[in-house]
């Protein structure tokens, strides 16, 4: 590959690899540039430091979370039954990523730790998609909230067991989806 071709993405693309094959403590700017068969200045003239591309990796980790959830926070139709999907989608997400590969989804959460401003910029996204959902339940009179963000960020916090990485421990327990259930009667029941 020549200097000249190299894009972000590409950059990217090999940086995750990478961080599959050496895990994100061992894999180097050099080792991704080696990957691409281009110096380490090349990947340097993307991206600024190997903090900021370990970054743009996790957000873009963190991106294909966020993605198909902002599909379901543009539909139309009942506020309540697409809180309720998007707030699943967003669960089974997080758990197919850690039961799945927990070893990559390790390697991921190392990075997460890592990038505060990325992870900060995440949850204020799909606080976002949250407030949008429950704004439109309030404009059609399906839920009665005195402030759509506040309560945005009330339902992801309540929320956060089951789809925050630091509790992916529990989510194997066989009660955890009875849980949820019980939170969700009374999220919904508190924003009705």
């Amino acid at each position: 590959m020549t200097d000249s071709a190299l894009t972000s993405e590409q950059i990217l693309e090999a940086a995750e690899d990478v961080i599959r094959r050496f895990g994100p403590t061992k894999a180097t700017v050099v080792d991704v540039a080696r990957a691409l068969g281009v110096s380490h200045g090349s990947v340097y003239r993307h991206f600024a430091s190997k903090a900021a591309l370990r970054d743009a990796v996790t957000e873009r980790w963190l991106a294909r979370i966020a993605a198909p959830l902002a599909a379901v926070a543009d539909e139309s139709g009942p506020a309540p039954e697409r809180l309720r999907r998007w707030l699943d989608q967003l669960i089974a997400a997080k758990r197919r990523r850690a039961l799945d590969d927990p070893e990559l989804f390790a390697t991921y959460m190392t990075l997460v730790a890592e990038a505060r401003g990325v992870v900060m910029a995440h949850v204020a996204h799909l606080t976002g998609q949250l407030a949008q959902i429950i704004a439109d339940g309030a404009a059609r009179g399906e839920f009665a909230v005195a402030d759509v963000n506040t309560a945005a960020r009330a339902v992801f916090d309540a929320t956060s067991r089951f789809h925050n990485p630091a509790h992916a421990a529990e989510w194997a327990d066989p009660a955890i989806d009875a849980a949820f259930e019980g939170v969700w009667a009374l999220l919904l029941a508190g924003l009705s």
